[in-house]
């Protein structure tokens, strides 16, 4: 009997875990268009998704909050990867739930002024599936197309590998 609550318990767990795993956009969806606050290197602008994807492939990673540990190594990680990011063509930007002030501090000090970070309003979080009950943003990658075409998608707790898997799709584009 006790292996049998335990197998169930299992498949229960699994089941949960599959359900909200799965709960960001599609590939080949298409990228909800947006416009919002950002900062790069301390300077407030606006970003429009529509005006990035003009310019090239664009990866937009949410990330939950700024100066969290995790969220603090993903930037410097984007920032050093952003030679690369560059060579491919593509736009980088992180979005988080902060208010604009925090974002202006973290685009100097963590994004080493290598990329920008936008606001992720509850409008735009609930767009690309990534609103936490909590008001804060699941880790999620996504890797744009020129086209507004979701080409990757990364959704992991883990900011290790977003990096990576993020900068790998936008070479497979080739542009």
């Amino acid at each position: 009997m006790n292996r049998f609550i335990r197998s169930v318990a299992a498949l229960a767990l699994a089941a949960l875990i599959a359900t909200t795993a799965s709960a960001e956009l599609k590939r080949d969806a298409t990228a909800p268009l947006f416009t919002t606050r950002a900062a790069l290197a301390g300077k407030e602008f606006g970003f429009s998704l529509k005006a990035a994807l003009a310019k090239g492939p664009v990866v937009l990673y949410f990330y939950p909050k700024a100066f969290t540990q995790g969220c603090t190594l993903e930037a410097n990680a984007f920032a050093e990867a952003m030679p690369q990011f560059k060579a491919a063509r593509a736009t980088v930007i992180g979005m988080s739930a902060d208010d604009i002030a925090t974002l202006k501090d973290f685009s100097r000090k963590e994004c080493r002024d290598a990329f920008p970070v936008g606001v992720a309003s509850p409008q735009i979080s609930k767009a690309y599936d990534v609103a936490m009950a909590s008001g804060l943003t699941r880790r999620t990658s996504y890797v744009i197309s020129r086209d507004g075409r979701i080409v990757a998608v990364h959704s992991n707790a883990d900011y290790r590998d977003h990096v990576a898997k993020t900068l790998a799709a936008v070479r497979m584009l080739g542009t």
